[in-house]
């Protein structure tokens, strides 16, 4: 089957929608930045293709039809836009190197505020929306720069060690899963859990963490039944409809 092919069927039509949703609710949420950073998902049964956002377009506008099929060398295989360098080299690398389906990489406020802390990360033991990561989280301690080649998306993805969840150093986050909805869920509760740490840290009073075993019942609790996020994927259905035109 031709690239074009793949991405006008219904199952690839369905996941560029998927992903245009995610893209414009993270615009909705505060969690863009300019035109930058990338959302990506493999095509279903295939490990050399995936969906991506275009180079240019605000995540506000971003419909289906601009979301760009390439290969894991970059190339454009469907598509009328271009596609950002370091998206190519970071999401190339995770997609390749740790089998995750879905790669959500950005520059969301808080989060990225606590990858500029000493710890570079969130303390899943805080909060109880902290606590659904207990285990999850991988630190790139090292930042090195703009991710414009192959050895350090490679680097990147290695530093996620098996994790879904990875800060980035002086940079950002990611956020990876097996669907765009439980990706897109886990991304939007890292930036409150975040936000919760970075004001309760403003205080400057002590704060309090939970035993790491009753943080981690919680994150198994949380992981064990998702259909709360399904539904919060439904509700920006219904909220955020596809731009005209």
């Amino acid at each position: 089957m031709s690239a074009d092919s793949d991405y006008a069927s219904p199952a690839v039509r369905k996941l560029r929608e998927d992903l245009a949703l995610a893209l414009r609710a993270a615009a909705h949420h505060g969690l863009s930045e300019g035109v930058c950073n990338h959302f990506s998902v493999m095509l279903p049964g295939a490990q050399d293709r995936y969906l991506i956002n275009p180079r240019g377009l605000h995540w506000s506008e971003i419909g289906p039809d601009d979301i760009v099929l390439i290969d894991l060398h970059g190339e454009v295989l469907s598509g009328s836009h271009r596609v950002e360098p370091t998206a190519l080299f970071i999401h190339g690398a995770v997609h390749r190197l740790t089998g995750h389906a879905v790669v959500l990489h950005c520059h969301m406020p808080y989060a990225t505020a606590l990858t500029l802390t000493a710890e570079r990360a969130l303390d899943p033991a805080l909060s109880q929306n902290a606590m659904r990561y207990m285990n999850r989280i991988a630190v790139d301690a090292v930042y090195n720069g703009l991710a414009l080649d192959d050895a350090e998306g490679e680097r990147i993805a290695r530093a996620m060690a098996g994790k879904d969840i990875a800060f980035l150093a002086n940079h950002g986050v990611i956020v990876a899963g097996a669907s765009i909805p439980h990706a897109y869920d886990d991304l939007y509760y890292l930036e409150r859990a975040s936000l919760h740490q970075v004001i309760a840290q403003s205080t400057g009073r002590p704060l309090v963490p939970v035993d790491a075993k009753l943080a981690a019942h919680v994150a198994g609790q949380i992981q064990g039944e998702r259909e709360q996020s399904d539904l919060f994927f439904e509700a920006l259905r219904r909220m955020l409809p596809p731009p005209r035109g």
